[in-house]
């Protein structure tokens, strides 16, 4: 809430809002432009004396008029802080602006108008593309020397006809990768068709492979395309191929030397144009040594071979994957989220991702889920991500030599327990620590919950 001043101090007023960088304008309770600031012309290119007395959106062509935040605000009395949108300014031009919202009353309360602070984006835009531009690739994000390093290389390798085995752990984006080759390949008009090796039974995953013709079974009752023959002129990506069963290895290998193949039940071969992307999360040398894996189909695999780190060993790709994921969720739910506070990027900097890209991109989905304002903060986060940090630390600081007490402990603990009642999982919540650290400190300063 803004309170209005008198006459005298409001010719104060108009040289401090000049004098400001941020765009800042007021309107009535009707939402008619009321002043308009130096900083507000510059922005949208608009002067003053075309703005006042004219509707806010008749002078911002946003993309949320029709959900308009001043309206709301004054309808409510509830901020608007720091949401991003674009307007088009006077040359026709977007402009990416984030803007607070504040209701305007006089001395004695009454509501007067609203007021709005917007500020340009452009700058951090064009920077933010930069970066983008430089640190991605497809939809990959990424500024790590290893990822960077297959930048360079993704473009040779698509070029080429030969077979790719992508290797790394789960949730390390090996099929974004298969994916990205795919696109930028001379076979990118064809389909890119993916069988996950691990999914289908044994006696199934041949007739899912190659195909089967009429009566090669009992419920065969017409010919079936496999996925080969849907990849026809396009890629055919195998992931988990480490599962592949053996019996089906034999022919896989045939597919990748002959190019040939036959349906379950023919016994005519089928000429294949495709190209064979593999990955998989497991160490395929170690499964050749212990005979799980075929040896010859290994090498015809791993003509290029790309081995992708997890995402503990890429920590600085974290502040660009999150960027990034903001923006793809804020595209998909039409929201207009700008980022996560400090205090969470710091939590996910010293998390240690054991599901790798993927499991952060399910933290920053759920932040989504629960989060109604402009930035996810540390609330928004998974439970089980804050009990497993707080468990790993725990640890780690017993593995030193136990945890220092910190000054204060004790009368916080107490507090967490009066402010929960004595529960022990809502207190651990409340300071942000697992149930089973809060146990051991409450042991350490002899505090019974029961005495609570």
């Amino acid at each position: 809430m803004i309170v209005t001043e008198t006459p005298k101090d409001l010719r104060f007023f108009k040289v401090i809002l000049n004098s400001v960088a941020d765009g800042v304008f007021t309107v009535d309770s009707n939402r008619i432009i009321t002043s308009f600031n130096r900083a507000a012309e510059r922005i949208t290119g608009i002067p003053a004396s075309r703005a006042v007395g004219q509707k806010c959106y008749d002078v911002f062509h946003s993309d949320i008029c029709q959900n308009c935040p001043l309206r709301v605000t004054l309808q409510t009395g509830q901020e608007e802080v720091g949401r991003q949108i674009n307007i088009i300014n006077i040359h026709g031009d977007t402009v990416p602006i984030s803007i607070s919202t504040a209701v305007l009353r006089d001395v004695d309360g009454e509501v007067l108008g609203a007021v709005e602070t917007f500020r340009d984006l452009s700058t951090i835009e064009d920077l933010r593309r930069e970066l983008n531009r430089k640190y991605s690739f497809e939809d990959i994000v990424s500024k790590s020397p290893k990822i960077i390093r297959l930048f360079s290389m993704l473009s040779d390798i698509a070029d080429s006809e030969s077979t790719v085995l992508i290797q790394g752990p789960s949730g390390s984006g090996k099929e974004l990768f298969a994916r990205a080759i795919h696109n930028i390949s001379p076979r990118k008009d064809g389909n890119l068709v993916v069988i996950n090796c691990g999914t289908l039974p044994t006696q199934l995953f041949e007739s899912e492979l190659f195909g089967y013709v009429k009566g090669a079974f009992t419920d065969a009752k017409k010919d079936k395309p496999g996925k080969v023959s849907l990849a026809e002129n396009g890629t055919l990506f195998l992931d988990e191929i480490a599962e592949l069963p053996m019996s089906t290895q034999v022919k896989l290998l045939r597919l990748i030397q002959e190019r040939e193949y036959e349906p379950v039940g023919s016994t005519r071969p089928i000429k294949a144009d495709i190209r064979i992307v593999a990955a998989t999360n497991q160490d395929l040398k170690k499964l050749v040594a212990q005979g799980k894996f075929r040896d010859d189909l290994y090498f015809r695999l791993a003509v290029v071979k790309i081995d992708l780190p997890s995402l503990q060993e890429r920590r600085e790709d974290i502040p660009y994957l999150v960027d990034h994921f903001i923006r793809q969720f804020n595209s998909r739910r039409g929201k207009s989220i700008v980022s996560v506070s400090p205090e969470v990027m710091q939590i996910l900097m010293r998390y240690d991702f054991p599901g790798n890209v993927r499991e952060l991109e399910n933290i920053i989905e759920y932040g989504f889920v629960v989060c109604h304002g402009s930035v996810i903060q540390r609330e928004h986060l998974p439970l089980e991500l804050l009990d497993d940090l707080s468990s790993n630390l725990s640890n780690a600081a017993e593995a030193e030599g136990g945890d220092t007490e910190a000054p204060g402990e004790r009368e916080r603990l107490l507090e967490s327990l009066r402010q929960t009642s004595g529960k022990i999982s809502d207190a651990a919540r409340l300071l942000g620590i697992h149930r089973t650290t809060l146990w051991r400190k409450l042991k350490k300063h002899a505090i019974d919950p029961a005495d609570i």
